[in-house]
C-alpha cells in the first residue's frame, strides 16, 4: 500500500519514494526550465546523482516523471472527501474534501502558474495528464459510493458526479490560467465544484 492509503512505510519503501520523489521534481524544474521537448533521462538522473537505469526502475517515460508529482497529489482526492464527516452532506463534502486536498498540497497559497500551465497545457504531456485525471475519476467514483449506499443508482451516479467533478476542476484550472487577474484559484475551484454539488444535493446518502 501506500503513504496516501494511510499504511506505515518500511525503511527501504521510504527511500524508494523518496527517490522517485527526488527524480520527479528533478524532472519537473528541467521541464520549466527547458520545456518539456527537450528533458532527457540522463539529464534527470544526473540532476539527482543516480543512473539512467536506476531512472528506469521509477518511471517508463519523461512524460511520467515530469507528470509524478501531480499524479500523487491527485490521488489524494478521493481520500479527501473520505476524511470528510460521515453526516455532512455530499454536496458540501464533494466541494470541501477537493478545495481541503489542494490547500493540503499548496499550504493555502497559489498554485504555480508556470507549473500548472506545463502540466495541463503542453501538448507532450496531455497523455499522462488525462491518464491522472482518469485515475482520479475511478477512485473519486469509489468514495462518492461510499456515501451512497441508499441510492438505488449509487454505481450510475457515482461515477456521473465523479465525472462532473473532474471535468469541474480541470475547467476551474483553465479559467484561472486564463484570467491571471482574475480570482484566486481556490475560490474559482470552489466556485466551479458548487455547480457539481447543487447536483449531488439531491443524492440520497445513507442515514447517519
Amino acid at each position: 500500500m501506500t503513504a496516501q492509503e494511510g499504511a506505515p512505510l518500511g525503511l527501504r519503501e521510504r527511500k524508494k519514494l523518496a527517490t522517485r520523489r527526488a527524480l520527479g521534481r528533478a524532472a519537473l524544474l528541467l521541464a520549466l526550465e527547458r520545456g518539456p521537448e527537450n528533458v532527457r533521462v540522463d539529464d534527470i538522473a544526473a540532476a539527482v546523482g543516480v543512473a539512467p537505469r536506476t531512472y528506469n526502475n521509477y518511471f517508463s517515460s519523461v512524460e511520467e516523471a515530469i507528470c509524478s508529482l501531480n499524479v500523487e497529489r491527485a490521488a489524494q482526492v478521493a481520500a479527501g472527501l473520505r476524511a470528510r464527516p460521515a453526516g455532512e452532506p455530499l454536496a458540501e463534502a464533494l466541494v470541501n474534501g477537493i478545495v481541503g486536498t489542494v490547500d493540503g498540497y499548496t499550504g493555502g497559497a497559489e498554485p504555480d502558474r508556470a507549473v500548472v500551465r506545463v502540466i495541463a497545457g503542453a501538448p507532450m504531456l496531455r497523455g499522462e495528464f488525462l491518464k491522472s485525471m482518469t485515475l482520479v475519476e475511478r477512485a473519486l467514483a469509489e468514495a462518492i459510493a461510499e456515501r451512497l449506499e441508499a441510492a438505488a443508482d449509487r454505481e450510475l451516479m457515482s461515477r456521473v458526479l465523479a465525472a462532473a467533478v473532474v471535468a469541474a476542476a480541470r475547467t476551474a484550472t483553465d479559467h484561472w490560467l486564463e484570467n491571471p487577474a482574475g480570482a484566486p484559484y481556490h475560490a474559482v475551484l470552489r466556485r466551479a465544484l458548487s455547480f457539481v454539488g447543487t447536483e449531488a444535493a439531491v443524492a440520497p446518502e445513507r442515514d447517519g
